[in-house]
């Protein structure tokens, strides 16, 4: 078995939004550990970002957050909601022969929900990193981390893997 870490939207302009129970800033410290631990053993660590269809340019905090991707990660641009659709993330996965992802990043119910049942469609098993991605508010948050993803794999927090 071979796990990758998944980490998603740790951009400047989506870790400064309003976001609870845990802070952009929060949620960016564990995740860079758990990228720090990832690497210290060998496994993948995958930073994917995203970028609005059909603009000429960016809006500013659109690349990825100072201090998280080193030479070896695989960098991922999506358009769209979720990592898989548009992109080569599965081809890229395979090709390491990751069969596990370990989702982290931003936002709970946006980009992580939406990538992990992707994900999922493609035989993937899923671990969830709790405390390492928060939500647009705690409820929603709780509820997908508490009800919606242990249907889908094993929920944990960071010091699981560091």
């Amino acid at each position: 078995m071979t796990s990758a870490l998944l980490l998603i939207d740790l951009m400047p302009r989506i870790i400064a939004l309003p976001l609870a129970p845990h802070s952009g800033e929060q949620v960016l410290a564990r995740c860079r550990r758990l990228a720090e631990a990832f690497r210290a053993s060998g496994r993948p660590v995958v930073a994917v970002r995203v970028e609005r269809p059909n603009v000429t340019e960016q809006p500013p905090g659109s690349g990825f957050a100072d201090d998280l991707v080193r030479p070896g990660d695989v960098l991922v641009v999506k358009r769209t909601v979720g990592a898989f659709h548009g992109t080569d993330l599965h081809d890229r996965l395979r090709d390491l022969g990751v069969d596990t992802l370990v989702l982290a990043g931003l936002v709970t119910t946006m980009g992580v929900e939406s990538t992990a049942r992707a994900a999922s469609d493609h035989d993937y098993e899923l671990e969830f990193v709790a405390d390492a991605m928060s939500g647009f508010s705690a409820d929603e948050h709780d509820f997908t981390v508490e009800r919606i993803f242990p249907r889908f794999g094993e929920v944990r927090d960071t010091a699981a893997y560091t």
